[in-house]
């Protein structure tokens, strides 16, 4: 059996912080690379917003204690400006801080409310060959009864910036079928080249923005912009949605939990472990317990109880559904 090719040293991690729960999660990801993952030798960036015209208030974190727990874990705190998105739409963080990791070397960017499980090491990336999170829903586009379908409002997308629609189709699934049409979750993403991958995805993000094509009419983008140009930039760069082995990202090697009641619903054993064990060491307590749902969902054992509710092998067909459920017996904090 072939070995499995190992991730490059040289490899960069991004995931963005800002003042509030990111700040908690960001200790969470980088405790649980260092527990879960010993043999990654990359850099892990937490990229944080810096202070202007499209934020209200400083966005940055300025707790000491957060600040010094993410140095102790090997976290470099990195800024970036927001130019084009801010507290207008926050998941642009996910563009912009691209532009702040060094040019020309690989990276990967994991939404923040992530945890990994494994050993990240291990994953064969391919580089040149971008893909991003297939755990997803068939939550965009939402099809109007009179309005264009998915293949119109797919390819109207494709027709926009010159790209081949065809080649970019799931032949086995039926026509109007969401999953047909290239549709990814952006919990992580990756390629060779962050201001390469940033640009392209800065500039179909805004297209979209500001200049819509008529199928789009009946359309929100808000919150899903980064979701209908991430498919458009993996495509235009060579990826697409089958370059990585099935079951390692989203698998055995991390988890996008979204929310820490939803870890606890719906997560495996051995996810709530590796929760478990990187907020076990008082220096974590101290400062997890300023975050209202840590502090009662993992330290006063809210989270067990919460976790009774559901059966993992028989879940809600939706997310939506265990979120509901969740809600109702009064245990959603975010």
């Amino acid at each position: 059996m072939a070995k499995r090719a190992k991730t490059p040293k040289s490899v960069n991690i991004l995931v963005i912080a800002q003042k509030g729960r990111l700040q908690y999660e960001a200790l969470l990801f980088a405790a649980s690379l260092r527990h879960a993952s010993p043999d990654f030798a990359g850099r892990l960036f937490v990229a944080m917003p810096q202070p202007g015209p499209l934020w209200p208030t400083d966005p940055r974190v300025d707790d000491p204690e957060t600040l010094a727990l993410l140095a102790e874990l090997g976290a470099e705190v990195i800024p970036f400006e927001s130019r084009h998105f801010g507290a207008s739409y926050p998941y642009g963080n996910k563009i912009e801080a691209l532009f702040a990791l060094p040019k020309d070397e690989p990276f990967v960017f994991f939404d923040t409310d992530t945890l990994i499980t494994g050993e990240l090491a291990t994953v064969p990336f391919d580089f040149d060959r971008p893909t991003a999170s297939l755990r997803r829903e068939g939550t965009w586009p939402q099809i109007e009864l009179y309005g264009p379908g998915h293949t119109a409002i797919w390819q109207s997308l494709y027709d926009m910036f010159g790209l081949d629609f065809d080649s970019s189709l799931d032949p086995a699934q039926p026509d109007e079928y969401w999953r047909k049409y290239l549709y990814f979750n952006a919990g992580f993403f990756f390629y060779r080249c962050p201001h390469v991958f940033g640009q392209r995805f800065l500039d179909m993000a805004l297209a979209i923005r500001d200049t819509p094509p008529p199928e789009l009419v009946c359309q929100s983008l808000d919150p899903w912009l980064d979701q209908v140009a991430l498919p458009l930039v993996i495509h235009s760069l060579g990826g697409g949605r089958d370059t990585l082995p099935g079951g390692l990202l989203d698998g055995t090697v991390s988890c996008h939990y979204r929310l820490l009641p939803m870890l606890y619903a719906r997560e495996s054993d051995a996810v709530v472990a590796v929760l478990d064990a990187i907020t076990a060491p008082n220096r974590m307590k101290r400062v997890l317990k300023s975050y209202d749902p840590a502090k009662r969902l993992i330290y006063q054992g809210r989270g067990a109880k919460l976790r009774a509710m559901f059966d993992r092998d028989a879940l809600p067909r939706r997310e939506q559904m265990i979120r509901n459920q969740i809600k109702k017996a009064g245990f959603w904090m975010r």
